[in-house]
């Protein structure tokens, strides 16, 4: 079972960045297809980025794509989240979440209910 880790997180001035990122401890990192996700207060948890076991494969949310960039590192069990442009609207805290599925398509890598693992997440608040 994979325990995740998030950290990273803080407050930016909008148009700011931050880096995101998500240690991994036991199981075996590369088996696991990684995403991000993220909740702001009265709002469900919703997708962000998502990248297969061995990176070849990245998925974005569209409110975020071209803006953010997804990665991984498997020899030291990590994933980022390279987040650029940052808006007041991506205020929210930030989960990573470890897939023992196959990530083929935008529609499984998006959903939450194809995660089996989640870290305790990493508060960003961007100001206006």
């Amino acid at each position: 079972q994979v325990q995740l880790v998030e950290s990273g997180g803080g407050l930016v001035q909008a148009g700011g960045s931050l880096r995101l990122s998500c240690a991994a401890a036991r199981g075996t990192f590369s088996t696991y297809a990684m995403g991000w996700f993220r909740q702001a207060p009265g709002n469900e948890r919703e997708f962000v980025a998502a990248i297969s076991r061995i990176g070849g494969y990245t998925y974005y949310a569209d409110s975020v794509k071209g803006r953010f960039s997804i990665s991984r590192d498997n020899a030291k069990n990590s994933l980022y989240l390279q987040m650029n442009s940052l808006k007041p609207e991506d205020t929210a805290v930030y989960y990573c979440a470890a897939s023992q599925y196959y990530m083929r398509s935008y529609s499984s890598a998006s959903s939450a209910a194809q995660y089996d693992y989640w870290g305790q997440g990493t508060q960003v608040t961007v100001s206006s």
